[in-house]
């Protein structure tokens, strides 16, 4: 009991924090229009940070076992977004005003809003079948819409990184290597893809488990 009202609460802490950066978004573009998109990290950016900061107790959750999702998946979507958001977005003042970080923004807060509320409600045992048809089925389409986001944002982010020598690192001798990070960039734009394919199957998986006939007759009785 004492754990799911954990669980409880932090979704309830995500769900807040989620909503209230859709909110704003869906706001300003409404008030400022066009103008607004080359504005929303320095005006959501901190709580972005803060949210997908706490996300990374979702890991913990999994490996002390009381949150039964598989651990793979979720490790790399949490990485995924860890890495783009603080290595490549927040390191980077250009590329913070671009609109893809607009449009990653977006995708993440609306996916992320379905996902905790569904998982507040099954916290307390209540399954609305519009509600986990939604969570189960709009990650489908909307994650490798957020993969092409995270690398396109990568590949603005390129010729800064290449032209200011962000975490490029020259070893002293007797050392005669050095870490040049545009190249560690395009090695991880592999990697992010390669885990697309991975995590596109884990979804449709899911969406079988929870969305299967038997499942749907069970949650309607």
């Amino acid at each position: 009991f004492i754990m799911n009202m954990y669980l409880f609460a932090y979704d309830l802490t995500q769900f807040c924090g989620h909503s209230w950066i859709f909110t704003n978004m869906i706001i300003r573009f409404m008030t400022f229009g066009k103008d607004s998109l080359a504005d929303t990290f320095h005006s959501i950016g901190f709580v972005m940070r803060l949210c997908q900061l706490l996300s990374v107790l979702e890991i913990l959750h999994i490996l002390i076992g009381i949150d039964k999702s598989r651990f793979l998946p979720r490790f790399l979507q949490i990485t995924e977004r860890i890495i783009v958001l603080f290595v490549v977005i927040n390191s980077q003042e250009e590329v913070q005003g671009k609109y893809v970080v607009c449009v990653l923004f977006f995708l993440w807060n609306l996916l992320d809003v379905v996902r905790y509320t569904y998982n507040m409600l099954a916290r307390m045992g209540i399954y609305y079948l519009p509600l986990t048809w939604l969570n189960f089925s709009l990650c489908i389409p909307l994650y490798p819409l957020s993969v092409l986001a995270k690398g396109f944002a990568i590949c603005v982010s390129l010729p800064y990184f290449e032209s200011f020598g962000t975490y490029s690192i020259k070893l002293p001798f007797p050392f005669t290597f050095s870490i040049y990070f545009p190249y560690v960039l395009k090695m991880y734009l592999l990697v992010l893809f390669a885990g697309m394919c991975f995590i596109i199957q884990n979804l449709f998986s899911e969406r079988t488990a929870h969305l299967g006939t038997g499942n749907i007759k069970n949650k309607r009785s």
